[in-house]
């Protein structure tokens, strides 16, 4: 996350378009990090994501966030698990396999511990997504 949002100029690409960062090939003995995805093609979209519950004081569980792109593809990431809190904001970054472009929707999922009271309800009052790529929510 120390890099997040990416730079004015842009994201450092690799390959072929490496050449469009040349003030980042001036320095010597530079570390190099890539994420990459499970499945072709292999990318990956950095995003950070707040979240601000709703409902029951504490409670434990997990959260998860789901997101669809246009082409029907569905991917889950945990963005919280344990002790859920209504006055906490959640923080995480998230490296997503769909392209923020072509997101439609985002689901948030949200399941109680097995010993949860069954009136118990919990849920976002806010969840903001950063883009990596441009500083965009």
């Amino acid at each position: 996350g120390d890099c997040f949002p990416c730079p004015q100029e842009g994201c450092p690409m690799m390959g072929h378009y490496a050449d469009r960062f040349p003030d980042k090939l001036k320095r010597v003995n530079q570390k190099y990090f890539l994420n990459t995805a499970a499945d072709p093609p292999f990318a990956t979209w950095r995003q950070k994501v707040f979240l601000k519950l709703s409902g029951v004081k504490k409670m434990r569980g997990d959260i998860n966030l789901v997101f669809h792109d246009t082409e029907g593809n569905t991917k889950e990431y945990e963005i919280a698990s344990g002790v859920l809190s209504q006055d906490e904001v959640y923080t995480k970054y998230l490296d997503v396999e769909i392209n923020p472009r072509n997101t439609t929707k985002i689901e948030f999922l949200w399941n109680k511990a097995i010993f949860t009271l069954l009136w118990a309800r919990l849920g976002a009052e806010t969840v903001n997504i950063i883009h990596g790529e441009d500083g965009r929510r």
